[in-house]
């Protein structure tokens, strides 16, 4: 579940200390292109998740949380992500974190199964500032380990005629 300040800003990530948005940054953004940049604003992360193709969605609807500690996550109510994959490019889910990725094998994931989409995930290391132990340039190296950018930079069309691309 997002963050108190992205719950409030309606976007992902937006807590100043979240390490999520320089990653992608670090991963993504043209470094020959001073303007393609994540930037602060909801805005301006939308548009850079949107140029690289970056599909952000949060395993739950909604649950009772206190505050962001994902040790008090209760009732939960899955998200249903079969109608956003269904049409679009996304042929592979990473998650965010431990929690994220235990929300998504426990609840999406076999839900997809049982409606005829089955996609691989990957677990990827939470980018929150709680998680000290990894440095933004660990988190980064992870990440880019972990992605298949063979399949990111050459899409191809599968028999669905959806043009996979991963997202993260």
């Amino acid at each position: 579940m997002a963050s108190p300040t992205s719950r409030s800003q309606g976007f992902f990530y937006m807590h100043p200390r979240n390490r999520f948005w320089p990653v992608m940054e670090a991963l993504f953004a043209d470094p020959d292109d001073p303007a393609d940049r994540v930037g602060a604003s909801v805005q301006s992360r939308r548009a850079f998740a949107l140029r690289h193709h970056i599909a952000l969605w949060d395993a739950i609807e909604s649950c009772d949380i206190r505050h962001a500690s994902d040790a008090s996550i209760r009732n939960v109510v899955p998200s249903d992500l079969a109608p956003i994959i269904t049409g679009s490019r996304v042929n592979h889910i990473y998650t965010c974190g431990a929690k994220a990725t235990a929300l998504y094998h426990r609840y999406c994931e076999p839900d997809l199964a049982a409606q005829g989409i089955p996609l691989p995930a990957t677990a990827l290391p939470s980018t929150s500032p709680a998680y000290a132990a990894a440095t933004l340039d660990d988190l980064i190296a992870t990440y880019r380990a972990r992605i298949d950018w063979n399949a990111y930079r050459t899409p191809v069309v599968d028999g669905a005629g959806r043009r996979p691309t991963h997202r993260i």
